[in-house]
C-alpha cells in the first residue's frame, strides 16, 4: 500500500464493479502478498478502514516486526476515494503529496476476503477478515492473482497467530 507514481504505460486492471464502502471498514488480516520494503518480515499483519466524515478513509496498518513478539510497527496513510462510481480505485497517501494505486479486484459476496492490486503489479495483498483462510480459498486467490498478470512466486504467506 506504500509506494508508487501514479502514471503507469501497464495494461488496465479491472477493479470489482462496485464496493459498499461502510461494509468494507473495519479489519482486514494481511493472508499473503508482494510485500513493500516496510512490510518485509511482518507478523500478525492488519490493516484497518475508517470512513472519514469527508470521504476519505483513515488505514492503520499495524504488524509485528520480524517474529510474532517483535516490535510493533503503525502506519497510518490515508485513502481517498478516485472512482465514485465504484468505490474500487483509490489512492493510498502515505508520504504528502504522492497518492499510490490500489484498486479493490477481488471481493467476495459477503465481504470476507478481498484483494488489493496495483497497475504496475509490482504489489499485491490478500486479505480475510479472519487470520486465515481455507486452503481452496487461498489456492483461489493466488490463481486471480497469476490471471491479473502478476508473478505469484513472489508472493509471500504473512504469518498469523493469535490468542483466543
Amino acid at each position: 500500500m506504500l509506494l508508487g507514481g501514479c502514471q503507469s504505460t501497464t495494461a488496465p486492471l479491472a477493479a470489482v464493479p462496485h464496493v459498499d464502502l461502510p461494509r468494507f471498514m473495519g479489519s482486514w488480516y494481511v493472508i499473503a502478498n508482494i510485500p513493500t520494503f516496510i512490510e518485509k518480515g511482518a507478523h500478525n499483519a492488519i490493516e484497518s478502514y475508517q470512513l472519514e466524515a469527508d470521504g476519505t478513509i483513515a488505514t492503520t496498518f499495524t504488524f509485528r516486526a520480524g517474529a510474532f513478539d517483535g516490535e510493533e510497527k503503525r502506519y497510518t496513510p490515508r485513502g481517498f476515494v478516485i472512482d465514485h462510481q465504484s468505490n474500487a480505485v483509490w489512492g493510498m497517501q502515505f508520504i504528502w503529496p504522492i497518492k499510490a494505486d490500489y484498486r479493490i479486484t477481488y471481493l467476495s459476496e459477503d465481504y470476507s476476503q478481498t484483494v488489493i492490486s496495483r497497475v504496475q503489479r509490482d504489489y499485491v495483498w490478500i486479505m480475510a477478515r479472519t487470520p486465515a483462510i481455507p486452503e481452496a480459498d487461498y489456492q483461489r486467490l493466488l490463481k486471480l492473482v497469476g490471471e491479473q498478470g502478476y508473478d505469484v512466486a513472489k508472493i509471500q504467506k504473512v504469518p498469523q497467530q493469535w490468542k483466543p
